[in-house]
C-alpha cells in the first residue's frame, strides 16, 4: 500500500506512514452495481442539462430530453439521487465503525509508539477503552506504554482496573493474574514491599496469594487454640514463608529484640500470655497475635529416700520409694537432677566419704517434683585403704594364674585388663570393696567386662561376686 501523500510504500494494515507521518484515511469502497447506477444516473443528468431542455408532464406524462435519445423520468431522478445519499452514508458508517474498532485504534496506537509519540497512542487506546472496556489487552498495552516513559505511577493505574473486583466487567483469570504480575513487579522494583503486602492481604484470590506469597507476611499460626490444658503442650509457631517470628510469654508486646522462635515452647503449670509477630525476609511485619494458656498439672510429690542424712560406719544402700508415673533422676556433685540425669534404678552403694545426693520425680508429662537431698558421710574404721584393696586383688590374681603378672597381662587376651575401686557393698553380713574390670586392646580405650571383684575392707581378702538361688549377693573366695 503506498502513502497517497508521498507515495512512500508502507506494509498493510499500517495507519500512519512511517515516512511523512500523515494518517492514512481508510474509506470502504462503494458495491459496484451502486456505483454503476450512480454513475448512470449522474452522466444523463449532466447531458440533459447541457441541452437546456426540462421536462415538464402536467398530467403526468413523461417528456422526452431532445438529443438525448432516451427518456428521463423524475422518479428516475429521485431515486438515484436516493441511492448516491445511501451509498454516501453507508461509505461514512463504513469508515466510522471502522475507525471505533479495537484494531484500529491499537494498530494506530502501535503506529504513534513506533514514532516515540507514546502521547498519542496512549489517547488511542483510551479511545478504544472506552467503547470497548471489556478488553484487558488494551489496559496492558496502555500501562506498558507508561511504563517506557517511567511514569509507573500511570502504568499501575492502568493495572489497577483490571484487579478491581468492582469493575464491570471482570476480566478473565489469567489477566488479572498477569496483572497482579505486573503490579508486583513494578512495586518490587521500587521497593515497595509494604504495597505488595498489603496489596495480596486484600486478594480474594487464594491462588494468586499462593504464587506471591514469598511477599506477604501473615500473623504466626499457633499449633494450640487458646484455652486451658491438663498437660504440658508443646506449642509451635509457624509462618507462611521464609523470615522470622519474634515473641513474648508474657503478654508485653514482643518487637526485634524479643526472643526469636525456633522450637516448639514447653508450656508447664502456670498461665502464658503468648505474644507474637512475624517478619519476612523484605522486611515486611505481621500483625501481632495474641493467645492465652492455662496449664493445670499436679505436681508430682518429691521422691522419697529411706535413708536420713548422717554419718555411717558400714556399707549400706541406699533405696527411693517408686512414685506411680515417675521416673526418678539423681546427682552426687551438687547439680540440680534433671531428666537428663543419672536415672535411679534400684538401691545404691554408699560411697565412701561425705557425699550429697540430690533425688527428682518427673511426671509422664515433663513435670518435675520439689528436689530431696540427703548427705551421707561413710567411714570405714580400721578399712584398709582402697588402693591397697586393688593391689591385693591383681596379686591374688597373678597366683591363680588369671593374670601373667601384675601389668595386666594374661593368657586368653592380646590386650591388657585393669582394675578401678567402685564401691563399698554389704555381702554375707560384710563389707567389701567392689573393684570393676576393664579390658585395653592396646588403642587406649578401656570397656568394662562384665566380671566384678570383691576385696573384704579390712582383711584385704580377694573374691568374685556372685549371686545365690534368691537372688542375694555372695562373695566367691578366689
Amino acid at each position: 500500500m503506498k502513502c497517497p501523500h508521498c507515495g512512500h510504500e508502507m506494509p498493510d494494515g499500517y495507519l500512519l506512514c512511517d515516512k511523512c507521518g500523515e494518517e492514512i484515511q481508510i474509506v470502504p469502497d462503494f458495491e459496484p452495481e451502486i456505483e454503476n447506477s450512480i454513475t448512470e444516473t449522474l452522466s444523463t443528468l449532466v447531458s440533459s442539462q447541457e441541452d437546456g431542455e426540462s421536462a415538464q408532464d402536467a398530467e403526468g406524462e413523461d417528456e422526452m430530453v431532445p438529443g438525448a435519445g432516451k427518456k428521463i423520468r423524475k422518479p428516475q431522478v429521485i431515486l438515484a439521487l436516493a441511492i448516491l445519499l445511501l451509498a454516501a452514508f453507508i461509505s461514512y458508517a463504513l469508515y466510522a465503525y471502522h475507525i471505533h474498532t479495537v484494531d484500529y485504534q491499537i494498530n494506530k496506537a502501535a503506529a504513534y509508539a513506533q514514532k516515540g509519540a507514546y502521547s498519542e497512542a496512549i489517547a488511542c487506546l483510551e479511545a478504544a477503552y472506552a467503547d470497548h472496556p471489556e478488553e484487558a489487552g488494551i489496559l496492558f498495552l496502555e500501562a506498558d506504554y507508561y511504563y517506557l516513559q517511567q511514569m509507573d505511577n500511570y502504568a499501575l493505574s492502568a493495572l489497577m482496573k483490571i484487579i478491581d473486583t468492582e469493575n464491570t466487567p471482570r476480566y478473565a483469570e489469567e489477566d488479572v493474574e498477569e496483572a497482579y504480575g505486573k503490579i508486583i513487579t513494578i512495586y518490587a522494583n521500587q521497593k515497595e514491599y509494604g504495597l505488595i503486602n498489603e496489596l495480596l492481604r486484600a486478594c480474594d484470590n487464594e491462588r494468586i496469594v499462593s504464587m506471591f506469597q514469598s511477599y506477604l507476611a501473615m500473623e504466626p499460626e499457633f499449633s494450640y487454640v487458646e484455652g486451658s490444658y491438663a498437660e504440658v503442650i508443646p506449642l509451635k509457631m509457624s509462618s507462611n514463608t521464609a523470615g522470622t517470628i519474634y515473641y513474648t510469654l508474657d503478654g508485653s508486646k514482643p518487637d526485634k529484640n524479643s526472643q526469636i522462635y525456633t522450637s516448639p515452647l514447653f508450656l508447664e503449670t502456670g498461665e502464658y500470655t503468648v505474644s507474637a509477630f512475624f517478619v519476612n525476609d523484605y522486611g515486611i511485619e505481621s500483625d501481632i497475635v495474641t493467645k492465652t494458656y492455662v496449664i493445670n498439672l499436679a505436681v508430682p510429690n518429691a521422691p522419697v529416700v529411706e535413708l536420713y542424712s548422717g554419718e555411717y560406719a558400714e556399707a549400706t544402700m541406699i533405696a527411693v520409694e517408686p512414685a506411680e508415673g515417675c521416673k526418678t533422676f539423681y546427682t552426687t556433685d551438687e547439680s540440680e537432677p534433671t531428666a537428663d540425669s543419672v536415672p535411679y534404678t534400684g538401691p545404691i552403694p554408699m560411697p565412701l566419704g561425705k557425699t550429697l545426693f540430690k533425688f527428682v520425680n518427673i511426671s509422664s508429662e515433663g513435670i518435675a517434683s520439689e528436689v530431696t537431698t540427703r548427705t551421707f558421710t561413710l567411714r570405714l574404721r580400721g578399712a584398709i585403704h582402697t588402693e591397697t584393696a586393688v593391689t591385693n586383688l591383681v596379686n591374688r590374681l597373678v597366683e591363680t594364674g588369671y593374670l601373667e603378672d601384675a601389668s595386666g597381662k594374661n593368657p586368653r587376651q592380646s590386650g591388657v585388663l585393669s582394675y578401678q575401686f567402685s564401691s563399698v557393698l554389704r555381702v554375707e553380713e560384710e563389707d567389701y570393696y567392689t573393684i570393676n574390670e576393664y579390658y585395653d586392646d592396646g588403642t587406649g580405650l578401656l570397656s568394662r567386662t562384665d566380671k566384678v571383684f570383691l576385696v573384704q575392707v579390712y582383711t584385704g581378702a580377694a573374691a568374685q561376686l556372685g549371686y545365690d538361688e534368691a537372688g542375694e549377693f555372695m562373695a566367691n573366695l578366689l
